[in-house]
């Protein structure tokens, strides 16, 4: 099985988010894509964030007429961080042996992974899919990673691949560049200005039947 995972906090998720799952599922013939909301992603501020269960459903809406897109709460856990690590060793628990994950992560979240708990394991546990800007092109992870790590990684030309521990890749891919970003659509929404085509229909009405990111 290949399966593509997308993580991040969802709050909404949004039309960017769908459209480089798409590309990303096309270019890698996955089978499937799992959009994984993080209950407390480590990089956000709790405090600033609508609730699981609202950034849970506003992801189901979101994926419900796609076939390959699957709503995942592996991250649903309350009382811990959602660690990239531990959710790729439940996928890996859940499934087995035969789940080939690839990891969908944005360049300037894949720039930082060194901050990442456990971080050398999790380049050994999965392929990473880097959706990079237009134009970037790179063969050489040692401006990412320490150099002592990146020289595990060795280019192949003939997969535009960086092939590293255990044999799993990183892929630097261009996606559409769809400038769209959910702290965008939260101020939209506060200034009562329309967020139309910048989110699922389903998302859109969720958001005003329930009343998410109007000033207090």
């Amino acid at each position: 099985m290949k399966w593509g995972i997308l993580g991040g906090a969802f709050d909404p998720i949004h039309l960017g988010h769908l459209r480089s799952a798409e590309e990303v599922r096309e270019l890698f013939d996955l089978e499937r894509i799992l959009f994984i909301p993080g209950h407390v992603p480590p990089h956000k501020s709790f405090a600033h964030i609508s609730s699981f269960a609202h950034r849970a459903q506003m992801v189901r809406l979101a994926v419900e007429d796609n076939p390959f897109f699957s709503f995942s709460d592996a991250e649903k856990n309350p009382h811990t961080m959602s660690y990239s690590v531990e959710t790729l060793a439940y996928l890996q628990k859940q499934y087995g042996n035969t789940l080939e994950l690839y990891f969908i992560i944005g360049q300037d979240a894949f720039q930082a992974i060194t901050t990442w708990k456990e971080w050398k394991r999790v380049f050994t546990m999965c392929h990473f899919v880097v959706m990079s800007r237009p134009a970037y092109e790179t063969r050489d992870l040692r401006g990412i990673l320490p150099a002592s790590f990146a020289r595990s990684f060795s280019y192949r030309e003939e997969e535009q691949a960086f092939s590293g521990p255990d044999n799993k890749k990183v892929y630097f891919r261009n996606v559409s560049p769809l400038d769209i970003s959910s702290s965008n659509i939260r101020e939209r929404v506060r200034k009562g200005e329309s967020i139309r085509y910048l989110v699922p229909a389903a998302v859109r009405v969720y958001i005003a039947g329930n009343g998410l990111y109007h000033a207090d």
